[in-house]
């Protein structure tokens, strides 16, 4: 059973009333999350056994949590710091470990590069590879298939060749002419049929085409061309959150007939709040639900605790309370994020007492599970365990287990081992997948051996007819890491060339890379000129890179005017702009005046490290010098 320390907050009247929450923020993504039958896409994977959570303790002393601000740690918008004294910088707009497929892996970076002319988004940073999202896949999720629907192979092969046609024409079409391609598709005689939409609606998140996806869908529901179901409504609310933001989203929830308006509308809602790393309104999200007496599902649970694995981690153990009190089996991918929480705060053994439950209770890990733990185990110095992890992943036989190679390509070389990384790279050498060749790139930069990376992505430019920016960017990365300049420049003008849209990613690794070669207001000219040119939202991470070369300065001025510009462009206030900006005070050696209130108004609340450092910017602080004045 899990080793888990009860709160000290009860939960009361199965609700969280207003006691909990606090916001994470990324890099999976909603694309398909929550428009399926059951809960989580992941969380179909059901737990064998009827044994209940022990909640008893989760957590060791080396979690701290804050007291500036803080009479009392509570359950709602008032708390929320990090406990293991950092914010994560992989929170973008998306949030970065969504529940999604088993098939797919642990992503470093988001679906590609977004090719899209119409929508505010941002690509979120993940923490391990991605899926190819080059292919074609059927139907998942978005706007299912019904068994009446799937019919013969003939048919099926038409359909796709109808969806194919239509889904170009969608591509081909001027950002908001949407409606009149589809117009027209119906003047022609086309039908639209469920199985063609749910295939070209899966191609568009695919790309995070957000914004044409909502034009389809608003065009499917004004037309009414298909009879629009729960699950329907709920995909156009998540495409209205990601496009137009949350606001816009909970207002179209009182135009979905009440009938519809059910838990998957809701927790559409909720898991886009998390994204949004909007803790008020998750919490307001939440405790609708219970008043609507919802049944509280594992995927619910799940966004709860990807809340407070990012701000409070303290707080996770109210949510295993809670899972407990409603009898919620916990899923392949809660297990996951409790896993991961116990490595980033470096408890190896509750890391391996977690895995232990999780055997008992007749669930095996995943290859994420797997790659999840090696990580930490590197990260935390154990190469040997971390290489006995790589190797049962591997499981004796690359062939047989070929879908592993992109996950071991970077955590070998993490380890530094170069021989095994050329290894595994030599078998997929031969016939090599896309997502191999970005993870061999990647994980021959790690290693600093650029020939390496740079004849990989020779091999990539032979093989495929035309890359994405996305393909270029992993390499473009890696020049950035190494502070190569030059060659960094000559790679995106060969991006340019060949027709390749820049977008979020592409800027990210720009910025980083005239970051790292000292030329920080070049990196704050790119982002400025790529947020004015572009309906698309550059990532939080490229802002902070900005703000925190900024604050090594003591540059007062130009950090408080990034933490503005994330502001207008619709990132709210975290813990990690208040720990640079406050940096930055404290080499100009100035004092920040009201910053405390600042914070409490943005309800952001400091972890250990950050209040340490306040009292150094503190304006009325005593000293030893100021006493003898007074």
């Amino acid at each position: 059973m899990w080793a888990l320390r009860r709160a000290s907050i009860s939960i009361k009247n199965r609700a969280l009333n207003r006691q909990t929450f606090q916001a994470c923020g990324s890099r999976a993504e909603i694309a398909s999350f929550c428009i399926e039958d059951d809960a989580e896409s992941v969380d179909h994977l059901q737990v064998a056994s009827d044994r209940s959570l022990s909640l008893k303790r989760f957590y060791s002393t080396r979690c701290d949590s804050p007291k500036s601000f803080m009479g009392r740690h509570r359950f709602s918008s008032q708390a929320g710091t990090k406990s293991s004294g950092e914010e994560d910088d992989d929170l973008e707009d998306g949030f970065s470990e969504l529940e999604a497929p088993a098939s797919s892996e642990v992503t470093q970076n988001s679906t590609g590069e977004a090719e899209n002319d119409d929508e505010l988004i941002s690509e979120p940073d993940l923490s391990g590879e991605e899926e190819n999202d080059d292919d074609v896949e059927e139907p998942q999720n978005e706007m299912e298939l019904s068994d009446t629907e799937t019919g013969a192979s003939e048919k099926i092969s038409r359909q796709r060749k109808d969806s194919l046609a239509l889904f170009k024409n969608i591509m081909a079409a001027p950002g908001l002419s949407v409606h009149d391609v589809m117009d027209r598709w119906v003047e022609e005689g086309n039908e639209v049929t469920r199985p063609e939409i749910a295939q070209v609606m899966l191609n568009l998140r695919k790309r995070r085409m957000y914004g044409r996806a909502l034009q389809l869908s608003e065009w499917l529901e004004t037309s009414k061309k298909l009879e629009f179901v729960e699950r329907d409504y709920a995909s156009r609310l998540d495409l209205i959150a990601k496009v137009r933001g949350l606001q816009k989203a909970e207002n179209y929830i009182d135009s979905i007939p009440k009938s519809f308006r059910g838990e998957v509308i809701y927790r559409t809602l909720l898991a886009n709040c998390v994204v949004a790393v909007n803790v008020k309104k998750a919490e307001e999200v939440f405790n609708k639900m219970k008043d609507l007496e919802f049944t509280v599902t594992a995927f619910t649970c799940n966004q709860l605790l990807l809340l407070y694995k990012r701000t409070d981690k303290k707080k996770i153990a109210d949510v295993l309370l809670l899972m407990e009190k409603e009898d919620i089996k916990p899923s392949l991918f809660t297990y996951r994020i409790l896993i991961d929480v116990k490595g980033q705060s470096n408890d190896m053994d509750g890391m391996e007492q977690i895995l232990e439950t999780m055997k008992a209770e007749g669930i095996e890990p995943d290859l994420q599970i797997q790659a999840v733990i090696a990580r930490h185990y590197a990260s935390g110095g154990l190469n040997e365990k971390a290489e006995a992890v790589l190797k049962e992943m591997e499981g004796g036989d690359l062939k047989a287990n070929r879908w592993a190679c992109r996950s071991l390509l970077p955590l070998y070389a993490a380890l530094g081992n170069a021989d095994e990384v050329g290894r595994i790279w030599k078998f997929c050498e031969q016939n090599p997948r896309l997502e191999e060749c970005m993870a061999a790139i990647e994980a021959y930069g790690k290693l600093k051996k650029i020939e390496e990376a740079e004849a990989v992505f020779d091999k990539m430019c032979k093989t495929w007819k035309k890359l994405s920016s996305k393909h270029y960017s992993t390499l473009l990365k890696v020049y950035a890491n190494q502070k190569m300049l030059a060659k960094g420049k000559d790679l995106v003008k060969k991006m340019s060339d060949s027709g390749c849209r820049i977008g979020p990613l592409t800027w990210d690794a720009l910025v980083k890379l005239y970051v790292e070669a000292g030329e920080v207001e070049k990196a704050d000219s790119i982002l400025m000129k790529a947020s004015q040119n572009s309906q698309m939202k550059p990532m939080f991470s490229s802002y902070m890179a900005i703000m925190d070369q900024y604050a090594r300065r003591g540059d007062v001025h130009n950090a408080e005017k990034m933490l503005n510009r994330m502001r207008q462009i619709g990132y709210v206030a975290r813990i990690r702009q208040f720990q640079s900006l406050v940096q930055a005070y404290i080499i100009a050696k100035r004092p920040a005046y009201g910053i405390r209130e600042r914070m409490k108004a943005d309800n952001v609340f400091p972890n250990k490290a950050l209040a340490n450092q306040l009292p150094l910017v503190d304006a009325f602080r005593k000293t030893a010098v100021s006493d003898l004045l007074d």
